[in-house]
Protein backbone atom coordinates (compact mmCIF):
# COMPACT_ATOMS: atom_id res chain seq x y z
CA UNK A 1 0.00 0.00 0.00
CA UNK A 2 1.42 3.36 -1.02
CA UNK A 3 1.54 6.37 1.24
CA UNK A 4 -1.30 8.82 0.76
CA UNK A 5 -1.06 12.17 -0.97
CA UNK A 6 0.00 14.90 1.48
CA UNK A 7 -2.45 15.77 4.23
CA UNK A 8 -2.10 18.78 6.50
CA UNK A 9 -2.33 19.50 10.19
CA UNK A 10 -1.86 22.83 11.95
CA UNK A 11 -0.19 23.00 15.34
CA UNK A 12 0.94 25.90 17.50
CA UNK A 13 4.12 26.22 15.43
CA UNK A 14 2.84 25.94 11.87
CA UNK A 15 1.12 23.84 9.23
CA UNK A 16 2.79 20.52 8.47
CA UNK A 17 2.26 18.01 5.70
CA UNK A 18 2.22 14.28 6.34
CA UNK A 19 1.41 11.08 4.47
CA UNK A 20 -0.25 7.94 5.86
CA UNK A 21 -0.56 4.29 4.96
CA UNK A 22 -1.53 1.02 6.61
CA UNK A 23 -4.27 0.45 9.17
CA UNK A 24 -5.87 3.64 10.59
CA UNK A 25 -6.30 1.94 13.98
CA UNK A 26 -2.94 0.14 13.92
CA UNK A 27 0.09 0.73 16.12
CA UNK A 28 1.65 4.01 14.93
CA UNK A 29 5.04 4.02 13.22
CA UNK A 30 6.36 7.55 12.57
CA UNK A 31 8.94 7.95 9.80
CA UNK A 32 11.11 11.07 9.48
CA UNK A 33 12.97 11.92 6.28
CA UNK A 34 16.27 13.73 5.91
CA UNK A 35 17.69 16.47 3.69
CA UNK A 36 17.00 17.17 0.83
CA UNK A 37 14.10 14.73 0.80
CA UNK A 38 10.47 14.69 1.91
CA UNK A 39 8.06 12.09 3.27
CA UNK A 40 8.00 10.64 -0.25
CA UNK A 41 11.26 8.82 0.56
CA UNK A 42 9.34 6.24 2.60
CA UNK A 43 7.09 5.16 -0.31
CA UNK A 44 9.27 2.19 -1.32
CA UNK A 45 9.68 1.00 2.28
CA UNK A 46 6.19 1.23 3.79
CA UNK A 47 4.69 -0.81 0.95
CA UNK A 48 7.07 -3.63 1.84
CA UNK A 49 6.23 -3.64 5.56
CA UNK A 50 3.29 -5.41 7.27
CA UNK A 51 0.15 -3.35 6.77
CA UNK A 52 -1.29 -3.75 10.28
CA UNK A 53 0.76 -0.71 11.36
CA UNK A 54 -0.38 2.89 11.00
CA UNK A 55 2.43 4.59 9.08
CA UNK A 56 2.72 8.36 9.56
CA UNK A 57 5.39 10.13 7.49
CA UNK A 58 5.58 13.90 8.11
CA UNK A 59 7.45 16.54 6.14
CA UNK A 60 9.91 18.35 8.40
CA UNK A 61 9.77 22.13 8.66
CA UNK A 62 11.13 23.84 5.56
CA UNK A 63 11.07 20.71 3.37
CA UNK A 64 8.45 18.75 1.47
CA UNK A 65 5.12 20.56 1.64
CA UNK A 66 5.42 21.75 5.25
CA UNK A 67 5.65 25.36 6.42
CA UNK A 68 8.62 27.46 5.34
CA UNK A 69 8.01 29.86 8.22
CA UNK A 70 10.32 30.26 11.17
CA UNK A 71 13.51 32.08 12.06
CA UNK A 72 16.78 30.17 12.03
CA UNK A 73 16.33 28.99 15.63
CA UNK A 74 13.25 27.06 14.52
CA UNK A 75 15.60 24.73 12.64
CA UNK A 76 17.57 23.65 15.69
CA UNK A 77 17.02 19.95 15.94
CA UNK A 78 15.39 20.07 19.38
CA UNK A 79 12.92 22.61 17.94
CA UNK A 80 12.20 20.32 14.98
CA UNK A 81 11.61 17.49 17.46
CA UNK A 82 9.07 19.68 19.25
CA UNK A 83 7.36 20.24 15.87
CA UNK A 84 7.04 16.51 15.32
CA UNK A 85 5.81 15.75 18.84
CA UNK A 86 3.15 18.43 18.38
CA UNK A 87 2.17 16.86 15.06
CA UNK A 88 1.68 13.38 16.51
CA UNK A 89 -0.26 14.96 19.38
CA UNK A 90 -2.54 16.66 16.87
CA UNK A 91 -3.12 13.29 15.16
CA UNK A 92 -4.17 11.72 18.46
CA UNK A 93 -1.10 9.48 18.78
CA UNK A 94 0.13 8.45 22.22
CA UNK A 95 3.14 6.15 22.11
CA UNK A 96 4.70 5.05 18.83
CA UNK A 97 7.64 3.45 17.08
CA UNK A 98 9.97 5.89 15.38
CA UNK A 99 12.22 5.73 12.31
CA UNK A 100 14.53 8.52 11.14
CA UNK A 101 17.02 8.91 8.30
CA UNK A 102 19.74 11.58 8.01
CA UNK A 103 18.53 14.78 9.75
CA UNK A 104 15.31 12.90 10.44
CA UNK A 105 17.44 10.47 12.44
CA UNK A 106 18.78 13.36 14.51
CA UNK A 107 15.26 14.72 15.05
CA UNK A 108 14.16 11.21 16.05
CA UNK A 109 16.93 11.08 18.67
CA UNK A 110 15.87 14.49 20.00
CA UNK A 111 12.31 13.19 20.28
CA UNK A 112 13.57 10.12 22.14
CA UNK A 113 15.45 12.38 24.56
CA UNK A 114 12.47 14.71 25.05
CA UNK A 115 9.78 12.02 25.38
CA UNK A 116 11.43 8.64 26.03
CA UNK A 117 8.29 7.11 27.51
CA UNK A 118 6.35 7.58 24.28
CA UNK A 119 8.81 5.89 21.90
CA UNK A 120 8.56 2.11 21.99
CA UNK A 121 11.34 1.36 19.51
CA UNK A 122 13.78 3.57 17.61
CA UNK A 123 15.32 3.05 14.15
CA UNK A 124 18.16 5.35 13.03
CA UNK A 125 19.59 5.36 9.52
CA UNK A 126 22.82 6.94 8.22
CA UNK A 127 23.44 9.68 10.74
CA UNK A 128 25.61 10.26 13.79
CA UNK A 129 24.44 9.38 17.30
CA UNK A 130 23.98 12.55 19.37
CA UNK A 131 25.53 11.40 22.68
CA UNK A 132 28.36 9.41 21.05
CA UNK A 133 31.06 12.00 21.74
CA UNK A 134 33.97 9.57 21.37
CA UNK A 135 32.79 8.01 18.13
CA UNK A 136 31.80 11.31 16.58
CA UNK A 137 35.21 12.81 17.40
CA UNK A 138 36.97 9.85 15.80
CA UNK A 139 34.79 10.13 12.70
CA UNK A 140 35.41 13.87 12.34
CA UNK A 141 39.17 13.27 12.65
CA UNK A 142 38.97 10.61 9.92
CA UNK A 143 36.97 12.93 7.64
CA UNK A 144 39.48 15.76 8.09
CA UNK A 145 42.38 13.40 7.41
CA UNK A 146 40.75 12.58 4.06
CA UNK A 147 40.27 16.24 3.17
CA UNK A 148 36.52 16.55 3.97
CA UNK A 149 35.82 16.84 0.23
CA UNK A 150 32.35 15.29 0.46
CA UNK A 151 31.21 17.84 3.06
CA UNK A 152 31.52 20.87 0.79
CA UNK A 153 27.71 21.27 0.55
CA UNK A 154 27.49 21.85 4.32
CA UNK A 155 29.93 24.76 4.20
CA UNK A 156 28.23 26.15 1.09
CA UNK A 157 24.87 26.28 2.85
CA UNK A 158 26.29 27.71 6.06
CA UNK A 159 27.50 30.82 4.21
CA UNK A 160 24.79 33.51 4.68
CA UNK A 161 22.78 34.17 1.54
CA UNK A 162 24.74 31.90 -0.79
CA UNK A 163 22.12 29.17 -1.17
CA UNK A 164 19.37 31.76 -1.61
CA UNK A 165 21.34 33.45 -4.42
CA UNK A 166 22.58 30.42 -6.33
CA UNK A 167 20.07 27.56 -6.06
CA UNK A 168 16.81 29.08 -7.48
CA UNK A 169 16.46 28.01 -11.11
CA UNK A 170 19.09 25.28 -10.72
CA UNK A 171 17.28 22.95 -8.32
CA UNK A 172 17.70 19.83 -10.48
CA UNK A 173 21.44 20.40 -10.84
CA UNK A 174 21.78 21.12 -7.11
CA UNK A 175 19.92 18.01 -5.96
CA UNK A 176 21.45 15.84 -8.65
CA UNK A 177 24.89 16.42 -7.14
CA UNK A 178 23.77 14.55 -4.00
CA UNK A 179 20.95 12.25 -4.95
CA UNK A 180 22.63 10.92 -8.09
CA UNK A 181 26.16 10.88 -6.73
CA UNK A 182 25.89 9.32 -3.29
CA UNK A 183 27.99 6.28 -4.11
CA UNK A 184 25.10 3.85 -4.24
CA UNK A 185 22.67 2.48 -6.82
CA UNK A 186 20.95 4.74 -9.41
CA UNK A 187 18.47 7.09 -7.74
CA UNK A 188 14.77 6.55 -8.67
CA UNK A 189 13.47 9.10 -11.18
CA UNK A 190 10.07 9.53 -9.48
CA UNK A 191 11.66 10.39 -6.15
CA UNK A 192 14.10 12.78 -7.81
CA UNK A 193 11.27 14.65 -9.57
CA UNK A 194 9.37 14.95 -6.29
CA UNK A 195 12.32 16.40 -4.38
CA UNK A 196 13.03 18.87 -7.19
CA UNK A 197 9.36 19.94 -7.07
CA UNK A 198 9.59 20.56 -3.34
CA UNK A 199 12.90 22.42 -3.60
CA UNK A 200 11.31 24.79 -6.13
CA UNK A 201 8.78 25.94 -3.53
CA UNK A 202 9.77 29.55 -2.75
CA UNK A 203 11.96 29.90 0.33
CA UNK A 204 13.31 26.35 0.28
CA UNK A 205 16.97 27.24 -0.41
CA UNK A 206 16.94 29.23 2.85
CA UNK A 207 15.02 26.70 4.91
CA UNK A 208 17.03 23.78 3.57
CA UNK A 209 20.25 25.63 4.38
CA UNK A 210 18.98 26.40 7.88
CA UNK A 211 19.48 22.73 8.80
CA UNK A 212 23.21 23.39 8.42
CA UNK A 213 23.29 26.97 9.69
CA UNK A 214 22.08 25.74 13.09
CA UNK A 215 24.70 22.99 13.39
CA UNK A 216 26.91 25.05 15.70
CA UNK A 217 24.07 25.57 18.16
CA UNK A 218 23.09 21.91 17.88
CA UNK A 219 26.60 20.70 18.59
CA UNK A 220 26.90 22.88 21.68
CA UNK A 221 23.71 21.31 23.00
CA UNK A 222 24.85 17.78 22.16
CA UNK A 223 28.11 18.21 24.08
CA UNK A 224 25.99 18.38 27.22
CA UNK A 225 24.34 15.06 26.30
CA UNK A 226 27.52 13.00 26.13
CA UNK A 227 26.94 9.81 28.08
CA UNK A 228 23.16 9.80 27.59
CA UNK A 229 21.80 6.26 27.17
CA UNK A 230 18.66 5.68 25.10
CA UNK A 231 16.40 3.33 27.09
CA UNK A 232 14.27 1.98 24.23
CA UNK A 233 15.48 -0.80 21.90
CA UNK A 234 17.22 0.62 18.84
CA UNK A 235 18.12 -0.55 15.34
CA UNK A 236 20.82 1.27 13.36
CA UNK A 237 20.76 0.61 9.59
CA UNK A 238 23.77 1.90 7.67
CA UNK A 239 24.42 2.23 3.93
CA UNK A 240 28.03 1.09 3.81
CA UNK A 241 28.90 3.16 0.71
CA UNK A 242 27.93 6.44 2.34
CA UNK A 243 30.69 9.00 1.71
CA UNK A 244 29.61 11.44 4.44
CA UNK A 245 28.31 9.31 7.33
CA UNK A 246 31.33 7.02 7.34
CA UNK A 247 31.62 3.77 9.36
CA UNK A 248 33.76 5.50 12.01
CA UNK A 249 30.57 7.15 13.30
CA UNK A 250 29.53 3.70 14.57
CA UNK A 251 32.49 3.40 16.93
CA UNK A 252 31.34 3.16 20.58
CA UNK A 253 27.60 3.32 19.73
CA UNK A 254 26.97 0.41 22.08
CA UNK A 255 27.69 2.81 24.96
CA UNK A 256 24.73 4.99 23.96
CA UNK A 257 21.92 2.43 24.04
CA UNK A 258 20.53 -0.02 26.51
CA UNK A 259 19.94 -2.29 23.49
CA UNK A 260 21.31 -1.70 19.97
CA UNK A 261 21.38 -3.80 16.80
CA UNK A 262 23.49 -2.62 13.82
CA UNK A 263 22.80 -3.76 10.25
CA UNK A 264 24.80 -2.87 7.13
CA UNK A 265 23.26 -2.49 3.66
CA UNK A 266 25.16 -2.34 0.38
CA UNK A 267 24.01 1.20 -0.45
CA UNK A 268 25.02 4.82 -0.36
CA UNK A 269 23.49 7.48 1.84
CA UNK A 270 19.93 7.24 0.48
CA UNK A 271 19.53 3.58 1.32
CA UNK A 272 15.73 3.51 1.67
CA UNK A 273 15.40 4.56 -2.00
CA UNK A 274 18.34 2.47 -3.21
CA UNK A 275 17.66 -0.77 -1.30
CA UNK A 276 14.05 -0.71 -0.07
CA UNK A 277 13.74 -4.50 0.15
CA UNK A 278 16.72 -4.84 2.47
CA UNK A 279 15.78 -1.83 4.57
CA UNK A 280 12.20 -3.05 4.95
CA UNK A 281 13.45 -6.51 5.88
CA UNK A 282 15.62 -5.19 8.70
CA UNK A 283 12.88 -2.86 9.94
CA UNK A 284 10.16 -5.54 9.83
CA UNK A 285 12.32 -7.91 11.86
CA UNK A 286 12.88 -5.22 14.49
CA UNK A 287 9.53 -3.48 14.99
CA UNK A 288 7.16 -4.67 17.69
CA UNK A 289 4.44 -6.79 16.04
Amino acid sequence: MHLSEPRFVTTGSGTFAYREAGAPDGQPVVLLHGWPESSWCWQPVTGRLPQHYRFIAPDLRGLGDSTRDGAQDAFRKDALAADMLALVDALGVGDFQLIGHDWGGIVAQEMAIAAPGRIRRLVIMNISIIPNARGNAEAVAAIRARGARHQWYQHFQQHPGLAEAMIPGSEADWLGAFLRGSGGRPFPDDAFREYVRCYRIPGTPRTGASYYRTMGDDQQRWQSLAGHVFPMPCLYVHGNRDRVVIPEFLAHVEDCFRSIRVESVDAGHFLQEERPDEVAGHVAAFLEP
